[in-house]
């Protein structure tokens, strides 16, 4: 057929939460994602990352299948289907399972009472994903729950309390689709959908370029982040022949257009059915479909389009080739079969399918008698992560032998398409299976495969080690299956070697949470010290919750894009803006010139820069922005802006660059006790070392958002905006504005996640926002994108720290000298801030009696780096750790010997002169070392490491004193203020922001107590600069304290003028009491205030006060590595935090496991990568991996300290949303304790580094076997052998 017989578009029709829709102008460039919250308005499914990486989009779809007769439920990501794959089809959304409304469903309230949310904003995808599960399966096993949730991603709570909520359910349709070829035209592109395989062969004919598209994970993204564009793309979902499943006599055929999820429960039915020789194939596809991404890609995702993208990361590939897996392909008047190896043949992915021709079935043959096949891989995640390599495995022997008769050996991420070593397995063909096989095919696999030195996508000596790995432990397999096969003749692999052929598997967490015990004398009515469930729990779980981006659109809105540098420091030449201008829908380019006043906001010596203007100092900087009338017009035209740059030197990337050029913000800051010089010539030993440790992203879950909406009249101006800092926003819009405070109104309701990455960031932003509003006068959205956000926001300053330590011989520590780095970016931001409290928490739990330490923040090309939870403590106090550990290693005594010997243990003071009582510290690491059995877990992974030799297990126990305080009493002011209505209803606000860590929950939790009324009476709204003015930032998990503080002062100021009315009448109730207040002309309305805490720091004198008062902690945890590839599994965390009188036990508790999670992806998972030129090439989940249900510990227990008071703040409590950071540095060092068993068993006693994210790449190189020694020199490398 030809496009022209197709001119007029088709209507697509569907269903939405049971409603009919009828799109009669449907854009195949559309997604399912922007049209519910665009155009449905149904924004409970959000955006997270639009590449389906994160799960925060995750709707039910649900379609008839002819071939079953039956309804398939399958959860997606809305951000990949475009809408014109929906034709017929029902979506659900969060909105369409309950509402609060209607009726809440079961999912939703277990959720949100289980405390499953605390930002809420991953919350519905979450709800869908289990939902989905639900519909299918009723009563689900806990392993297909897990799975279910392995592409969803949370920032806030650390899966735990998820997964209790999933625990606690363990154990109108059209009937056929029409028969007609659909077509959809777009402003740029055209979507066909035949019904039948000649129909496609005729369309592929006529446009031979142009892709088949079936779930869109490929072609999407490549559209979306590639810069890619196809005029057509054609649709084969509904054509039969691409869906067939076919049993045959020697194998199993499937249609190209089959799911990835339907092809594993077919191999999974397959295998259960058929004899376990005929099904190896079917096991090691299986294998690799069970962690090839989440749940909802592998819904959507076709077999075909993952065979014919001849992508290196493809886990399927290099399998499917190894197996002599063959393609059964179709042009117009032509079919013909070819192996699937054929399009790797030549090892760059030269396509031996003709343009014109299409992949109708993949045939997957049985194997047989004497065969043995495997897959491997190795992500940097273990789920839902595309692969660092991976390796499909085939050898057959003669028979009854192991003489090898046929190999095939393939690997991936190894170039730019699966390859085949097919030299190496021609000249094994005739070999024995044994040891000297193995040693001349592994130096002929990596003579054959090896990447060379300069390979893009950089790891090349750890993916040259996993190719070598890869092969061992498929040599390893087989020769266990001969034994199984002839124990007589073949006596399989030594017991200790076993171990390593069993893959990390994700189970179920067991859990427990120790809560205080409320006194029994307290009131059943008070909620203080009650686990109470989060204020917008069921909102966040039914997507009722509104954030910035769910707020209605304004009348004539328009959106905002924003043009960044591409180039790290360079003169601008000029701005091309004409390209953009002519695109549709494109109403205006905003730049510095359009700013009122203020562009450059001096709050020290370099500015913070809101547009550049004559230079750029980092790529992400903002050059300009363009606003249209809709997002996606925004950002094509953004895209056409073309800026000339001129280099400039120097480009300052790193720490050590910007040593070599002397790039420093000042101040430069230094802490001395004692006298360092002298100590270290009466030291028994002394140590020096350097600790590397890498930045941190983020990733709140919702993205920088705001709606700046002008108001017509004397320059007034409403911001909402997704901020820690609603007075700083006023402030920096006013000021760019060049109008007065009082005409900026900034309104928060809640936000989706922060970390500290919503305060100055969040204040650019919304100048550029309020800018182009004050010029075009309309409202003006700016909603950044992932990729965006996470170039152009920074994160966590990377670390370097340098030592010198002297010790004596019994582990007592008498002197340090240490040099703090940390890369700040390219303007001040919060780096010297940051830099400070490093040097003040660096001494951790260790009293340290003479000490010298400096701390540098460097200016680099970088974008910008800022606060991020724990603010310098987390990088300063892994080193204090490191060169604990060093010290238990040059002692030979144990790191938790070493931690005792020196730990702070009665009144104290810190080497700035602050005194302490630290018997809480004792105390939790008492309670720690009990809780965790330490000792014999200690004992027992010793004897687990003596019985294997491939993988080990680390168990490491850690300590912590956190000081809370902000340095400054101005910084902890806070202010609320408190209606009553007449009805008895209060109406609450004060200046903190709700993050997710629940601090309104909590302020109704202390109104409640002080006006002795219950929680249900109290209502918060929002934060507001209109209520309550010069609010301080909610920083430094000071939100519940200062607050806390403020609220209760209101409370009792009314309580004060009730008191004779409630004396008059003891026996009314609280509506009797307002109503007669009101009679009696009684003020219901009043402020409170806290002052703040008096915080000093005098840096002349190394001296002060600049905390209130300590948090300590301490937390166990054991790990189990596998040598061969440096992966890892979090086996078990106990933790025991004083965090004084909690206030809300649910609440701290997921604070505590929120940032311990949090801290495990610091110190293990999350790697950011700059190019040469400093651009961020992690821009997104696909690179950058936080952690996922995968990687949290298969036993956590967390305890509170019992009968613990804290005299400075509300109620006994303390702030604890930062301090549980740093703990999941136990399992940075329980990992070094499994590396060192390693090294110690094969004789390495050289001092090693261990640096920040301690990676699997990291682990396997320190790890030091004889396949990384074939790395670093061929030649002189030892034989293999088992």
């Amino acid at each position: 057929m030809s496009l022209q017989g197709a001119a007029g578009a088709d209507e697509l029709i569907f269903y939405v939460n049971g409603r009919k829709i009828i799109e009669k102008h449907a854009d195949p460039e559309q997604m399912l994602l922007s049209y519910l919250r665009k155009r449905l308005h149904l924004t409970g499914t959000k955006y997270g990352c639009g590449g389906g990486g994160c799960g925060a989009c995750t709707v039910m779809i649900s379609t008839y299948e002819p071939a079953s007769k039956k309804i398939r439920h399958y959860s997606a990501n809305a951000c990949l289907l475009p809408i014109c794959s929906l034709y017929g089809v029902a979506v659900t959304t969060v909105e369409g399972v309950g509402s609060t409304k209607s009726r809440v469903h079961p999912v939703q309230e277990r959720l949100a009472k289980c405390h499953g949310s605390q930002c809420g904003f991953c919350t519905p995808g979450m709800v869908m994903s289990i939902y989905t599960l639900l519909r299918n399966y009723p009563e689900p096993t806990s392993e297909q729950m897990t799975a279910a949730l392995a592409g969803n991603l949370c920032r806030c709570t650390g899966y735990r309390p998820i997964l209790d909520a999933c625990k606690t359910f363990c154990k109108r349709m059209a009937e056929n689709q029409p028969k007609r070829t659909l077509v959809f035209h777009g402003e740029r592109m055209t979507w066909i959908s035949p019904v039948n395989l000649d129909e496609l062969l005729d369309l592929k004919a006529a446009h031979p370029k142009a892709p088949l598209v079936v779930g869109n994970t490929i072609v999407g993204p490549q559209m979306k982040f590639g810069g890619m564009f196809h005029p057509i793309v054609f649709s084969p979902a509904r054509i039969p022949d691409l869906n067939v499943v076919k049993y045959t006599d020697d194998g199993l055929t499937l249609g190209a257009a089959c799911s990835l999820s339907l092809v594993k429960d077919i191999l999974r039915n397959a295998i259960s059915k058929l004899p376990e020789e005929k099904t190896k194939i079917f096991y090691a596809v299986l294998k690799q479909l069970r962690t090839l991404g989440g749940e909802q890609i592998r819904n959507v995702a076709s077999l075909g389009g993952n065979v014919v993208s001849r992508k290196s990361t493809s886990d399927l590939n290099p399998i499917l080739a190894a197996s002599n897996c063959m393609l059964n392909l179709a042009s117009r008047g032509r079919k013909r079969q070819i192996p699937l190896s054929d399009i790797f043949a030549d090892g760059v992915g030269n396509n031996t399918i003709m343009p014109e021709e299409i992949l109708v079935s993949v045939h997957i043959p049985h194997s047989r008698k004497g065969e043995y096949i495997s897959a491997f891989r190795q992500a940097p995640r273990r789920e839902n992560a595309l692969p660092i390599a991976n390796a499909g495995m085939r050898v057959l022997f003669e028979e009854g032998t192991d003489k090898i008769k046929d190999l095939s050996i393939f690997y991936g991420g190894a170039a730019s398409t699966t390859v085949h070593a097919k030299q190496t397995c021609w000249t094994l063909i005739g070999r024995h299976w044994n040891e000297q096989m193995l040693d001349e095919a592994s130096r002929l696999i990596l003579k054959e495969i090896a990447l060379p030195g300069s390979a893009c996508g950089g790891k090349v000596e750890y993916k040259n080690t996993l190719i070598v790995s890869f092969f061992y432990r498929f040599f390893l397999e087989v020769l266990q299956s001969l034994k199984t096969m002839d124990s007589c003749h073949y006596p399989g692999i030594p017991m200790e070697y076993e171990s390593v052929l069993q893959d990390f598997q994700t189970k179920m967490p067991q859990s427990i949470q120790i809560y205080q015990d409320v006194d029994q004398s307290q009131s059943p009515q008070d909620p203080v010290g009650r686990p109470i469930m989060h204020q917008s729990g069921i909102k966040h779980a039914t997507g009722e919750a509104v954030y910035i981006d769910d707020l209605p659109s304004v009348d004539g809105e328009l959106f905002l894009a924003v043009v960044t540098s591409s180039r790290a420091h360079a003169k601008i030449i000029s701005v091309d803006t004409s390209e953009a201008l002519k695109g549709p829908g494109v109403f205006d380019i905003i730049t510095a010139d359009d700013v009122p006043a203020t562009n450059e906001f001096h709050y020290s010596s370099d500015p913070e820069i809101i547009f550049a203007r004559n230079k750029v100092i980092c790529v992400g900087q903002i050059v300009c922005a363009v606003v249209a009338d809709s997002d996606v017009h925004a950002k094509q035209a953004a895209a056409k802006v073309k800026i000339k740059y001129e280099v400039l030197e120097p480009v300052i990337l790193t720490i050590e660059e910007a040593i070599k050029h002397n790039s420093f913000f000042e101040p430069k800051r230094k802490l001395e006790e004692g006298n360092v010089d002298q100590a270290f010539e009466t030291v028994d030993g002394i140590l020096e070392g350097e600790v590397h440790i890498g930045g941190q992203e983020h990733f709140y879950m919702e993205t920088q958002s705001v709606l700046a909406i002008p108001r017509g009249e004397d320059k007034e101006m409403d911001l909402f905006v997704s901020t820690q800092h609603p007075a700083f926003i006023q402030e920096m819009v006013a000021a760019s504005l060049g109008v007065p405070a009082n005409r900026i109104m900034c309104h928060v309701k809640r936000v989706g996640g922060a970390f500290g990455g919503k305060i100055l960031k969040a204040g650019l932003l919304a100048s550029v926002a309020a800018v182009a509003a004050n010029k075009t006068n309309r409202a003006v959205r700016l909603i950044l994108s992932r990729g965006d956000d996470m170039l152009i926001t920074g994160g966590r300053h990377p670390f370097i720290g340098k030592y010198k330590v002297g010790f004596m011989n019994d582990g007592r520590i008498r002197a340090v000298d240490a040099k703090y780095y940390v890369n700040g970016g390219c303007t001040p931001d919060e780096s010297v801030l940051v830099a400070e409290v490093s040097l003040l928490k660096m001494d951790n739990a260790y009293k340290i009696p003479n000490l010298r330490c400096s701390a540098y923040a460097c200016k680099t090309n970088l974008p910008s780096n800022t606060a991020f939870r724990g603010f310098g403590f987390p990088q300063s106090a892994l080193v204090t750790e490191t060169w604990i550990t060093d010290i238990a290693d040059k002692t030979g005594l144990s790191p938790e010997k070493i931690r005792e010997i020196n730990m702070y243990k009665e009144d104290e003071q810190t080497p700035f002169k602050q005194k302490f009582d630290p018997q809480n510290l004792v105390r939790c690491w008492n309670e720690c070392m009990e809780k965790s059995a330490y000792h014999s877990r200690k004992t027992a992974v010793e004897e687990f490491n003596k019985q294997n030799y491939w993988k080990k297990k680390g168990i490491a126990i850690v300590p912590m004193k956190f000081p809370f305080g902000l340095g400054t009493r101005y910084l902890s002011q806070a202010a609320a203020l408190v209606h009553i209505y007449t009805d008895g209803s209060v109406l609450l606000t004060h200046g903190g922001i709700e993050l997710g860590q629940g601090i309104h929950t909590k302020m109704i939790q202390v109104a409640s107590r002080e006006l002795n009324i219950p929680m249900s009476y109290i209502h918060f709204r929002e934060t507001s600069t209109t209520t309550v003015p010069n609010a301080c930032a909610s920083v430094g998990s000071a939100g519940t304290d200062v607050n806390g503080m403020a609220v209760k002062d209101a409370c009792q100021t009314l309580m004060k003028r009730l008191q004779p009315i409630i004396n008059k009448n003891p026996k009314g109730n609280w509506n009797d009491w307002i109503k007669e207040a009101f009679e009696q002309s009684v003020s219901l309305s009043a402020t409170g205030y806290f002052r703040g805490y008096n915080e000093n720091m005098d840096w002349e004198k190394g001296e002060g006060q600049p905390f209130t008062y300590f948090l300590y902690g301490a937390a166990c945890s054991e790990v189990e590595i596998n040598c061969l590839t440096g992966d890892h599994k979090n086996l078990q965390t106990d933790i025991v935090m004083d965090i004084g009188c909690s206030i809300n036990p649910a609440v701290d508790i997921g604070q505590i496991e929120g940032a311990f999670v949090q801290g495990i992806g610091l110190y293990t998972m999350e790697e950011l990568k700059y190019s040469p030129e400093g651009v961020l090439c992690t821009r997104g989940p696909d690179q950058y991996k936080i952690p996922a249900v995968c990687d949290i510990p298969e036993r956590f227990r967390v305890s509170l300290l019992s009968s613990s008071q804290n005299p400075y703040a509300i109620y006994a409590s303390k702030g604890i949303g930062e301090a549980g950071l740093f703990l999941g540095c136990s399992v940075f060092f329980a990992l070094r304790d499994a590396v060192t068993s390693v090294r110690n068993e094969r004789g390495l006693k050289k001092t090693f580094a261990m640096n920040s994210p301690l990676t699997a790449e990291q682990i396997q190189a320190a790890c030091a076997d004889d396949f990384t020694k074939m790395m670093t020199n061929d030649e002189s490398a030892s034989s293999i052998s088992v």
